[in-house]
């Protein structure tokens, strides 16, 4: 009888959502997201990696909590209490940040103003298709110009929870897929997240001093594209500073490393199976290595802009 009811509400054409636009069904996802008591059971593709993980969130005495965990391979777990995010690691003591959700599961820009994406893509109304035993409705994040991929979304039409989530390159080929296996709702609160709710977590780390940092802008950014982040650090490995600037346009993620060229060049461009691209550029005396899941041509361009203030 329930497999029989839901393909009456995949396929009926008097469905409570069937007025709703493509950015409708977003702002419900959004609004969703942030409001909605839930546990998901999901499963990350890239390429021939399978990452398994657990997501849960709810309310515990008017405090917004979240637990992340990673099934597989050495225990990394992450716990948000309000806008406070503590990282536990097993070969680290944990950390804390300042952040208003923990990173990882779906893209931040979804839990946010869904109009910010409409600077880089198209939101176009899909089918629908059952996941995790749900009714699904697909929204396609149709890419406005050649320097980001398409995307593609399922919500769920009981919650508007996301279900699954794709990036698919130019040739439409699937580059990474986020898929939810079980979605759960409930409305008290599992014990894991009531404990976390009362654990003295460790502070707040502070932000790090930028007085050795330069200041580098970009002359030219893709539509959408802003720094989000821009900070000054030692990578492991590296006795040279490192100035880092994170770039998004709320679906793809862009890092660009500043640092003082090195006598042995470093390859000038490399594509990975699973989308991730890094390029190479000389800038006056400094290497830009530039990385992320779009174009490698973007990368370039992006690279060769950048400039001292």
């Amino acid at each position: 009888m329930r497999l029989f009811l839901l393909a009456l509400l995949i396929i009926s054409p008097f469905s409570h959502s069937e007025e709703l636009s493509a950015k409708d069904w977003l702002v419900n996802m959004s609004q969703a997201l942030s409001e909605t008591q839930f546990k998901a059971s999901v499963v990350q593709i890239q390429a021939d990696h399978v990452r398994p993980l657990v997501f849960l969130q709810g309310t515990v005495d008017e405090k917004r909590i979240a637990y992340l965990e990673y099934l597989n391979g050495p225990p990394k777990n992450a716990v948000k209490v309000n806008n406070t995010v503590t990282f536990l690691e097993h070969d680290q003591p944990p950390y804390s940040v300042n952040a208003n959700l923990i990173q990882g599961v779906w893209p931040v820009s979804l839990y946010g103003d869904i109009s910010k994406l409409e600077q880089g893509y198209q939101f176009v109304l899909g089918g629908r298709s059952r996941i995790a035993g749900r009714a699904g409705q697909l929204i396609r994040f149709i890419a406005k110009d050649e320097y980001r991929y398409d995307a593609q979304i399922w919500l769920d039409l009981e919650t508007y929870l996301p279900l699954r989530y794709d990036t698919l390159n130019r040739d439409k080929q699937l580059l990474e897929q986020t898929m939810v296996i079980e979605l759960i709702e409930f409305t008290d609160s599992p014990s894991i997240l009531v404990e976390a709710s009362k654990h003295d977590w460790p502070e707040v780390i502070k932000q790090a001093d930028r007085k050795d940092a330069q200041d580098w802008q970009f002359t030219w950014l893709p539509q959408g594209f802003s720094m989000v982040v821009s900070d000054n650090h030692r990578l492991i490995g590296i006795h040279e500073p490192v100035e880092y600037i994170a770039l998004t346009d709320g679906l793809a993620n862009i890092s660009v490393y500043v640092a003082r060229a090195p006598e042995a060049p470093m390859p000038e461009e490399l594509v990975t199976r699973n989308g991730l691209s890094m390029v190479v550029e000389k800038v006056g005396n400094a290497e830009v290595v530039a990385l992320g899941k779009v174009p490698s041509q973007t990368l370039e361009r992006i690279a060769r802009s950048l400039a001292l203030k």
